[in-house]
């Protein structure tokens, strides 16, 4: 789920930043209102994180900006001002949920889920190569229905994989797409990472799925089906 977070408070973006990409969420950030609808223009966001006092202008003039120019991608608005009449407001121009500041970062991501349930409703929701499956709704992988537990890291992973199955994708474009700015290009942590995904989802079964493709990147071999 690809998140793009518009607040000006810097030590707050930073913390939540933080702890989004650690509970295994892609996060951009904008520190203005500006800056937010130039990057939700082109950046394709499953959901925005959107504060309401920002400089120069308000969060709502962002909502009714974004939502004139046709971006239907679900805002949920994170904000200090917490009169009832500010919530309504926010509400009836489309946000799809209204989070009080200050607030845990553990709230914030069970509404999160919330939405993201919410569109996988509407949506494919569940991925399948072979007989190994990805519920985007829930997080939850199986393969031949056994359960599978990953980690936020191995979770993206697996998704990337799974998003371009048949395909060899290269460690530089798994580097973007998981750890993003977050990464020392030196060291091996994508090859770490895909081992140990490799023995979650290959081990015990008589097909392998993840392969390595030698000078090149990482496949999963097979054909995705969405249902």
């Amino acid at each position: 789920m690809k998140l793009l977070l518009i607040d000006d408070e810097e030590k707050l973006v930073l913390h939540l930043q933080k702890g989004l990409r650690q509970a295994g969420y892609s996060v951009d950030v904008a520190l203005s209102a500006a800056a937010g609808l130039e990057q939700a223009a082109v950046g394709g966001y499953d959901l925005i994180l959107l504060d309401l006092m920002l400089p120069g202008t308000t969060g709502f003039d962002v909502l009714r900006t974004l939502r004139a120019f046709g971006l239907e991608a679900p805002v949920m608005i994170l904000s200090a001002l917490n009169q009832s009449r500010h919530v309504v407001e926010g509400l009836d121009l489309g946000a799809v949920d209204y989070l009080r500041k200050p607030f845990e970062l553990d709230e914030l991501l069970a509404r999160i889920r919330t939405v993201q349930r919410s569109q996988a409703g509407s949506r494919l929701a569940v991925w399948r190569v072979g007989d190994l499956t990805m519920d985007l709704a829930t997080r939850q992988v199986s393969r031949a229905n056994k359960p599978i537990n990953l980690t936020p890291r191995e979770y993206q992973l697996l998704e990337q994989l799974m998003r371009q199955a048949g395909r060899v994708i290269s460690k530089a474009h798994l580097t973007e797409k998981v750890w993003e700015s977050d990464f020392d290009r030196g060291s091996n942590v994508v090859e770490v990472h895909v081992h140990q995904l490799r023995k979650k989802i290959d081990r015990g079964f008589s097909v392998p799925l993840l392969e390595t493709v030698v000078g090149v990147g990482y496949r999963l071999k097979g054909t995705l089906e969405i249902k």
